[in-house]
C-alpha cells in the first residue's frame, strides 16, 4: 500500500493511493496513518478493505507528511561510501547517529525556509525507513520485523550552522521545514529490496544527486537493529538513512541553495517531492 495524509497543515486526513492513482479516505478505519495505524495487524486489515470503494479525495489536496505523531527523528550521517569520499570523510566503523528536530517535518511539497544567516542551506535525498511497531535490543535477522514502510526523506541541510559553529550537527539539521517526508509511506511488501533503489535530485532541473541505495554502507536491517540497542523505536519513528553522492558541499566549489531555487527528488517506488526554497523573515 501508498499510505498518505491530505490536506491542510495540522488538519490531514489519512489515505490511501490505490492501484488506478486515485486517492482514497482512510479517515472511517483509522484516526491517522501513525501510531497503532501503521502495526503489523493493522496494515493487514487496511490492505484487506476494498480500496475502489473507499471515498474519493480530489488530485489537487496538498499531501502533508507520510506519517504523524513521529517521536523521534533520527539520521545516520556518511552511510553512503560515495558521498563520504565526496567529502573528504573516512567511512564510520559504526553508524554516525544524529537527530532531527520532529519540528522540521513537512509535506513533500511543501515551502522550504531558508532559515535567517543561512550562506550554506544544502539537499540530501534520503531513503526513510517508519518504524511500525516498538523495537528494543532486536537482532538484524529480525530487524525488518519493526519496519512499517519506506518513504522519501529530504535531509535538508545548513552546513555553516552545522559543522562551522560549536557544537553537534543537530541545529544545521533541524530548521524548520527542513524534513520533507513523503508522499507515501510504501508499505514494505511494495519494496523487493531497498539496498537496490535508484535515489535522485534535481536543482532547478539540473541533475545533481543520481545515486542507488546499493552503496549505502549499514543497511536498513543493520541500522534498525544497531540503533534498537541504544534507545527503542516506537511506531512513527522515522530514521533517514544517508544520502549518495552530489551534495553541494561536495562541489568544486560548493554549491548552496538560495530563494527561488526549485528542488525535486525520488527515490525508485517510493515517489517523488517537488520544493521552492524561500526566505525565512
Amino acid at each position: 500500500m501508498k499510505l498518505m495524509r491530505v490536506g491542510p497543515i495540522g488538519h490531514e486526513t489519512p489515505a490511501l493511493l490505490d492501484k488506478d492513482g486515485k486517492i482514497r479516505d482512510l479517515s472511517g478505519h483509522v484516526a491517522d496513518i501513525g501510531g497503532v495505524a501503521i502495526s503489523p495487524e493493522c496494515l493487514g486489515k487496511l490492505a484487506a478493505l476494498d480500496h475502489s470503494s473507499l471515498p474519493e479525495i480530489s488530485a489537487d489536496s496538498r499531501i502533508g507528511a507520510c506519517v504523524a505523531g513521529t517521536g523521534k527523528f533520527i539520521c545516520i550521517g556518511l552511510n553512503f561510501s560515495d558521498h563520504a569520499a565526496e567529502t573528504g570523510a573516512t567511512v564510520p566503523p559504526e553508524p554516525v547517529i544524529f537527530m532531527k528536530a520532529t519540528s522540521a517535518i513537512c509535506g513533500p511539497n511543501d515551502d522550504v525556509l531558508i532559515p535567517r544567516g543561512s550562506e550554506k542551506t544544502d539537499w540530501e535525498v534520503e531513503l526513510g525507513v517508519v518504524i511500525g511497531k516498538t523495537a528494543k535490543y532486536v537482532s538484524e535477522a529480525d530487524a525488518m520485523d519493526y519496519v512499517a514502510g519506506y518513504c522519501v526523506s529530504h535531509d535538508v541541510s545548513e552546513r555553516a550552522f552545522q559543522t562551522e559553529r560549536a557544537g553537534q550537527w543537530t541545529k544545521g539539521k533541524s530548521c524548520d521545514t527542513f524534513g520533507p517526508i513523503g508522499p507515501w509511506l510504501v508499505t514494505k511488501d511494495e519494496i523487493a529490496d531497498p539496498q537496490n533503489l535508484k535515489m535522485w535530485l534535481t536543482v532547478n532541473g539540473e541533475t545533481m544527486q543520481n545515486g542507488s541505495s546499493t552503496t549505502m554502507v549499514y543497511g536498513v536491517a543493520h541500522v534498525v537493529s544497531y540503533l534498537s540497542q541504544f534507545m527503542s523505536l516506537h511506531p512513527g519513528d522515522v530514521i533517514s538513512t544517508g544520502t549518495p553522492p552530489g551534495v553541494g558541499l561536495g562541489m568544486k566549489p560548493p554549491r548552496f541553495l538560495k530563494a527561488g531555487d526549485v528542488v525535486e527528488l525520488g527515490i525508485e517506488g517510493l515517489g517523488t517531492q517537488k520544493q521552492t526554497f524561500i526566505a525565512d523573515v
